[in-house]
């Protein structure tokens, strides 16, 4: 629950103020294909020093902890849905979003300190790759959630079944 609480207060408070601060540009967190240098660069020139304040401050403060309730939250429901091999194997996708995800707000700590002057294509290059492989993990560990959880309906549904025969 706490994790949905910080996820929403995200993307409904925080990950606004910032891309209406750069006149409506995304973030770089919520660019799951990644970004180019001249894209960055762009996104930085266009953020102002308010947003970039806050991208740096409640935004971050916020992601420091969602990816670590996220992956915990993950663990536990899989615990839950699959065999323990599987849930096991599944939990190391939902700890690797997490990493992804930490490493990102790294890299993107540096690249708002560096600055529309001072920040390097070979920074942005890993801090794109790090949005790619957290958004890939992020979805791939949603996807098994679904799929744990539609497992649990369709023996439900099968076991009414059942039992109305």
């Amino acid at each position: 629950m706490i994790a949905i609480v910080v996820y929403l207060a995200m993307v409904l408070w925080s990950l606004p103020i910032i891309s209406g601060d750069a006149g409506g540009l995304m973030p770089f967190d919520l660019r799951p294909g990644g970004y180019s240098y001249d894209e960055a660069q762009e996104f930085l020139s266009a953020l102002g020093p308010q947003g970039r304040t806050h991208y740096l401050g409640p935004q971050h403060w916020l992601d420091l902890f969602y990816p670590g309730l996220m992956a915990l939250s993950l663990v536990l429901a899989y615990l839950i849905l699959f065999a323990r091999k599987w849930a096991v194997l599944f939990s190391a996708v939902a700890v690797l979003a997490a990493v992804f995800d930490w490493a990102e707000n790294s890299a993107v700590a540096e690249m708002l300190n560096a600055g529309v002057d001072g920040v390097s294509e070979s920074l942005v290059g890993w801090a794109s790759v790090l949005t790619i492989l957290k958004s890939g993990a992020v979805t791939l560990a949603m996807l098994l959630l679904l799929l744990g959880c539609g497992r649990v309906l369709v023996r439900r549904y099968q076991e009414r079944s059942v039992k109305g025969n």
